[in-house]
C-alpha cells in the first residue's frame, strides 16, 4: 500500500500532473487503474504509471520526476508514431553512471545526443534552456574522464555577454567570472562531489575557463565544452575549434533564440553549423520545446517563444 501512496502522490498530486500532462483522465479503486484518453495518450499514460510504479520501490518519488517521465512517454510515442514505416532507426541508448544514480536520455532527441557525443569528436547541441544540452554534456565528459578515455576536462563559456565589461566587478579574474561558469560547477559537483571536484581542479585534471583562455592551445585527450556559444563571434568560434587535438572530443552548447552580441556581429555558434553540417565525425542535435525537462510552465514558455514571429529572437539568457 505505501508503493501505491507514493504512485499516486499526496491527494494524488502525481496522477492530477499525468492526467493534465497527456490529456487523459485517470480513476484508481486501489490497485486497479483505468485511462481514458486517446490510444496514444492512453499509451504513454499506461507507460508513465508502470515506470513510476517501479520507482517507487526506492520510496516516495518526485513531483518533477512524475512530469519527466510522463513527457517522456509522451515523445515517445509522437516519434515512434512519426516513424512507423520509415528508415530512421531509434538512437541507441547510452548510460552513464555518476555518485547519485545514472543519467541516461529522455526521450529520442537526448538519447540521440548522448550517443552521436561517444561517437563524434565534434558535437553541437543547439535547443532552448531546459533540454538537457549542458547537463549531459557534462555527464558525457565526466564519463570519459572516470573511463580513462581522455586525462582532462575543459568546461569553457564566453566571460563577457551582451557587450557588457567586467572591470568594475569586485575581485580577481576568477571571481569575475564565476557567476558565467556556475552551472558547469554546479552540473560537476552533482556528479563528482564538491570535495572531488576541487582535487581534480588543484591538480588542473578539470579547468574551468573563459573562451578567451583558449587561445595559442592545443588541447589533446581532453573533453571540452564550449557552453553558451551563441554569444561568440564567428572568430571566436574558429579560434576555438582550432584547439582540438588529437584525442579529443569536443561539445559545443548555445541557444540561438538567446544571442547577446550587438547586432553587428554574427553569431559563431550560427555561422559554425552552416558552414560545418555535414562534415564526417561532426554532429548536429537541434532540440526543441518539447524537449524541455523542467517545471511544465518552462515547457509553456518556451513553446509561446517559438511560436512568436513577431519578437526579435534576442534577449538575456
Amino acid at each position: 500500500m505505501a508503493r501505491l501512496a507514493h504512485l499516486c502522490g499526496p491527494q494524488d498530486e502525481h496522477l492530477r500532473l499525468i492526467e493534465k500532462t497527456l490529456n487523459v483522465a485517470v480513476h484508481n479503486r486501489g490497485h486497479l487503474f483505468q485511462v481514458d484518453g486517446s490510444d496514444a495518450a492512453a499509451d504513454a499514460a499506461i507507460d508513465t504509471l508502470n515506470e513510476l510504479y517501479a520507482a517507487t520501490a526506492s520510496g516516495p518519488i518526485a513531483t518533477d520526476r512524475v512530469h519527466v517521465v510522463a513527457r517522456t512517454a509522451e515523445q515517445e510515442r509522437e516519434d515512434a508514431a512519426a516513424s512507423a514505416g520509415a528508415d530512421d532507426k531509434s538512437p541507441r541508448e547510452v548510460v552513464i553512471k555518476t555518485r547519485t544514480g545514472l543519467v541516461r536520455g529522455r526521450g529520442p532527441n537526448q538519447r540521440r545526443y548522448l550517443a552521436r557525443m561517444a561517437d563524434n569528436d565534434l558535437n553541437f547541441g543547439i535547443g532552448p534552456a531546459g533540454t538537457g544540452k549542458t547537463y549531459l554534456a557534462v555527464a558525457a565528459a565526466v564519463d570519459a574522464l572516470e573511463s580513462e578515455r581522455v586525462r582532462r576536462l575543459m568546461l569553457v563559456r564566453p566571460a563577457v555577454e551582451a557587450g557588457e565589461n567586467l572591470g568594475f566587478l569586485p575581485g580577481d579574474l576568477a571571481q569575475k567570472i564565476d557567476p558565467y561558469l556556475r552551472p558547469l560547477y554546479d552540473a560537476l559537483y552533482e556528479m563528482l562531489g564538491f570535495d572531488r571536484v576541487s582535487r581534480l581542479i588543484e591538480r588542473q585534471v578539470i579547468e574551468v575557463a573563459p573562451l578567451a583562455y583558449m587561445r595559442g592551445r592545443t588541447l589533446n585527450e581532453a573533453f571540452i565544452i564550449l557552453d553558451e556559444a551563441q554569444n561568440t563571434t564567428v572568430a571566436q568560434m574558429k579560434m576555438f575549434l582550432t584547439r582540438i587535438g588529437f584525442g579529443s572530443t569536443a561539445v559545443v552548447t548555445g541557444d540561438m533564440t538567446q544571442i547577446d552580441l550587438p547586432p553587428s556581429k554574427q553569431s559563431g555558434l550560427s555561422h559554425a553549423v552552416k558552414l560545418l553540417s555535414g562534415i564526417d565525425n561532426i554532429s548536429v542535435t537541434r532540440f526543441a520545446g518539447r524537449d524541455v525537462v523542467r517545471h511544465p510552465l518552462v515547457q509553456r514558455i518556451v513553446a509561446a517563444y517559438e511560436q512568436d514571429t513577431e519578437g526579435d529572437g534576442g534577449g538575456a539568457g
